[in-house]
């Protein structure tokens, strides 16, 4: 079957929960000295949203590149729906293509041509008829929200809107899997969110597999199912996405985290000492029910008068409760900090002494 049913209508094909769209194996690209890929490999399963984050130059841009057949890998294997991709002609390649969309964070239409005929061009390549093409052009416009633009030329629409073209043509072909090229790079806030919702809401009605290349965690947190974080051509840390933020593990992950997760203020941060100051401060990272519980109340009734709150807060990632808090413990009993550190550990609380606060009376 060739066509989309109606908007109104479409659901995901069957298809086991399990099934790998994408198995990366030890995969390899070096330019010249410079190693892009340094044996990344990772699973993508039908349906999921994977995000990818990384520093620039992380090797993000030749995964996906390679992924679509545009840069070869050096070594390994790259699966696409079980074929090995990587010892396929250019011609091979073509109808393999036909089953990766792609969306770019530039959009890359046609200017010349309108919305219609942008979105149909990947079907009137592939030879479609005019009229099938009109009718798939026109359910997934409905589908992206732009029914109304069908006429309208890309210089006389928003970013979002033309990068809404951008995704109805990626899904013209029916992919079995979309790439997202830091799709969101170029928009504001508001409108990024906006299409994050349209790709979330297309994963769910067409069981379709996204992979996100990106280097904004605000990307990955409100869109993704799992995550995983390349650095210097080499994936240091994946997992779920609620888990890696509230405990995550590289530096790397960390850093790229600093942006929305609790930071200690800089008033306080520029005055600890490493070794002597009124209060140690500790960072408390919790994820599930203790990031909700009473915790805190239980540390105050086992070791009265321990500790107060600096700074912190709770946020929820795939409903699951994230929380992380700065508390100061009073640093005249040196055994102190480690009781309290010993009692947020037992409960499966993360505890890292920061350093000592030297001004707070």
């Amino acid at each position: 079957m060739n066509s989309f049913v109606s908007t109104t209508a479409i659901e995901a094909e069957p298809q086991a929960a399990a099934e790998e769209v994408v198995r990366l194996t030890d995969v390899k690209r070096r330019f010249g000295a410079t190693a892009a890929l340094d044996g990344v490999s990772l699973t993508v399963k039908r349906g999921e949203i994977l995000g990818i984050i990384g520093r620039s130059g992380a090797g993000k841009s030749t995964l996906i590149r390679c992924l679509n057949g545009l840069e070869r890998a050096d070594s390994g294997e790259i699966l696409i729906e079980g074929r090995n991709i990587t010892g396929l002609s250019e011609q091979e390649l073509q109808p393999l293509r036909r089953r990766i969309g792609m969306i770019f964070q530039h959009f890359n239409l046609l200017s010349a041509k309108t919305v219609e005929e942008n979105v149909a061009l990947p079907l009137k390549i592939e030879g479609l008829a005019k009229s099938e093409r009109l009718r798939r052009v026109h359910e997934l416009l409905e589908l992206v929200g732009l029914a109304d633009k069908a006429k309208a030329y890309p210089s006389s629409l928003s970013g979002g809107q033309k990068q809404r073209v951008g995704i109805a043509r990626a899904l013209a072909a029916r992919p079995a899997l979309l790439l997202s090229d830091e799709a969101t790079s170029a928009l504001d806030p508001e409108t990024t969110r906006s299409i994050l919702a349209l790709l979330k809401d297309i994963n769910r009605k067409l069981g379709l597999t996204i992979l996100l290349i990106t280097h904004e965690m605000e990307v990955v947190r409100g869109i993704a199912d799992r995550v995983a974080v390349i650095d210097a051509g080499r994936i240091v840390e994946e997992g779920q996405v609620w888990s890696v933020f509230a405990n995550p593990q590289a530096e790397i992950t960390g850093s790229l985290l600093g942006g929305i997760r609790p930071q200690l203020p800089e008033h306080i941060a520029g005055r600890l000492s490493a070794t002597a100051g009124s209060e140690a401060i500790l960072s408390v990272d919790l994820a599930g029910p203790q990031a909700q519980g009473a915790l805190f109340a239980e540390l105050s009734a086992a070791l009265p008068h321990s500790f107060r709150l600096v700074h912190g807060g709770i946020d929820h990632i795939q409903n699951q409760p994230v929380a992380r808090f700065f508390i100061a413990v009073p640093a005249r009993d040196p055994a102190l900090a480690g009781k309290v550190e010993q009692f947020l550990t037992a409960r499966s609380a993360r505890v890292e002494v920061l350093g000592y606060d030297t001004d707070h009376a």
